[in-house]
């Protein structure tokens, strides 16, 4: 074999994917929580044949047949099923601005390019502002070189881990086609002029950066993961299920209101829980807090982790954005229409504003010079730049903080990202991991089937997702290398995100002291109680 051929079958972009095999918790899991859940539908539905067949039907009483539960679930699941043949459809998303697009594909294919070092720089030394920038010029990589090598490695991803080599070019265009456009690629020869020209300068640079051409050709074993144009995953779920998180968020919002003097307001459409200190103070008060929550059970999942906020930081506001979409309620209005970039933004800097925790106007591009001239008009600039809130997300609610990030980033003085999957979600883990790979164990079918697999979710998940909108990057994190302004919290047993990657992404900008990395840490469970995270979240929140 010769020296091409041994770096070539050592190239990690060629390993055949090997699946784990599912262990005994898998099985735990199914036979325990899973199936007695899952069973409810069809056996509701056994019940009404078996009556109808045999004529049974008739000898229940007209109020008895109403009153038995069997009946409105067989009536909850048409209309679960309704839902969610309007859901299969199209993605109600167009496509995206081209420039910006493109914009976002070259920052993209910038990824990784910088020579910087995975332990960081040090952060009390380094100069600039912001290492590894996205700067670095895009140029035709060797193949053999590590960078090109760990592009083709991580790309592939989005073609279900299948080996580099057996990826053709009409799938590389439909991935394209769909990333960029958001719809299903017809043929090269059957897209416009302009779409054409697009694909064939994108791919170009793709092949540079991953150091090798993809040949012409086709191969459906090598197809791609097309996120909101592949068939929606939906598990059924029986009424009881949906009854029970609606009734416990009712009991939660009365405990909350009862308990700790919490608001449930709407600001347009809005839905958030506020608490505010009756003492607090605007001006010298402690800085407020506001907690973008992740996909589950809404309050009922984050019940424990928002009192325990309450309880640490009893003069701090506290604002919870409350998200019907990713939190299973399904009798909610905006369940199955999600707040986008522009929406969530819109609403949520506006509500900043009327609560008088933050400016909407970005402070004037002079401030510092007014400033150093000892002005009065400096004072009061910086009085306004001053003004802002402490946002700290979990998970997916990571999104609407970078959302928030990149629209009003003079808002948020302070930053908390915990199992943030925001980043390096253009590398395809987050997506694969979530709705594609096939579960091994316990965890992984508890995460798939009560959370990823729910009809909100999935209709968020898999179309609306807008991978552009929803990449953050280092640089546009405001002081992202200071820990008193910027923390990151991972678990290195996250079966969602890759956090080992999204660890070296960061370390590699210049973040270290403002990282706390769990190396058994799994997803969410710095949130809870017992875990060393929990403290660590809550005494940076107090500083």
């Amino acid at each position: 074999m010769s020296s091409k051929e041994q770096k070539l079958v050592a190239d990690l972009a060629e390993k055949l994917h090997s699946p784990p095999r599912r262990d005994l918790s898998f099985y735990l899991v199914l036979v325990v929580g899973v199936l007695p859940i899952w069973s409810i539908v069809p056996l509701s539905w056994a019940f009404v044949v078996y009556t109808l067949h045999y004529g049974l039907i008739w000898t229940f009483a007209w109020r008895g047949c109403f009153n038995n539960p069997v009946i409105p679930q067989v009536f909850f699941s048409v209309y679960h099923y309704n839902l969610a043949s309007y859901i299969s459809g199209s993605s109600p998303n167009g496509p995206g601005n081209l420039h910006e697009l493109q914009a976002v594909f070259k920052r993209v294919l910038q990824a990784g390019l910088a020579s910087l070092p995975e332990e960081g720089f040090d952060e009390e030394t380094l100069d600039v502002d912001r290492p590894g920038s996205p700067a670095e010029a895009l140029v035709a990589l060797d193949y053999h070189d590590l960078r090109a090598v760990d592009f083709r490695n991580y790309l592939r991803t989005w073609f279900n881990k299948v080996p580099w080599s057996t990826i053709r070019r009409h799938e590389m265009y439909s991935w394209l086609y769909w990333s960029i456009f958001n719809a299903p690629f017809p043929g090269i020869d059957k897209v416009s002029e302009t779409h054409r020209k697009v694909l064939h300068e994108v791919i170009q640079l793709l092949e540079d950066r991953a150091g090798a051409k993809i040949p012409e050709g086709s191969n459906p074993n090598a197809a791609p993961l097309l996120l909101t144009l592949d068939p929606v995953n939906v598990a059924w779920r029986p009424l009881i299920w949906y009854a029970g998180v609606a009734l416990s968020n009712t009991i939660l919002r009365r405990k909350l209101r009862t308990k700790w003097n919490v608001k449930i307001g709407v600001y347009k459409d809005l839905e958030y829980v506020l608490r505010v200190p009756p003492t607090w103070n605007a001006h010298t008060g402690p800085r407020p807090i506001v907690f973008m929550h992740g996909l589950g059970l809404g309050l009922a999942q984050y019940r424990r982790f928002i009192e325990h906020m309450f309880v640490a930081l009893p003069d701090n506001p506290v604002l919870v954005p409350l998200l019907p979409h990713v939190s299973q309620e399904i009798l909610h209005s905006r369940f199955l229409k999600p707040m986008g970039r522009k929406e969530m933004t819109a609403c949520l800097s506006g509500l900043l504003v009327e609560l008088g925790w933050a400016d909407l106007k970005e402070p004037s591009s002079d401030s510092s010079d007014a400033e150093d001239k000892g002005s009065t008009e400096g004072t009061k600039e910086k009085m306004k730049v001053s003004k802002g809130v402490t946002m700290l997300s979990h998970s997916n609610g990571s999104f609407g903080h970078a959302w928030m990030l990149k629209t009003h980033p003079n808002m948020i003085n302070r930053s908390c990202f915990v199992d943030p999957v925001t980043f390096c979600s253009w590398e395809g883990d987050l997506c694969y991991n979530f709705i594609y790979r096939p579960c091994f164990n316990g965890l992984d079918l508890v995460i798939k089937y009560f959370v990823g697999t729910e009809l909100g979710v999935a209709n968020f998940l898999q179309r609306h997702f807008d991978w552009s909108a929803n990449c953050l990057w280092y640089e546009e994190i405001p002081d992202a290398r200071d820990p008193r302004k910027t923390m990151f919290f991972l678990g290195g047993k996250d079966s969602i995100i890759d956090a080992t990657r999204v660890r070296r992404y960061l370390t590699s900008h210049g973040i270290r002291k403002g990282l706390w990395f769990d190396p058994d840490g799994h997803h969410g469970q710095a949130l809870l109680s017992s875990s060393p995270g929990h403290n660590e979240i809550l005494n940076w929140l107090r500083e």
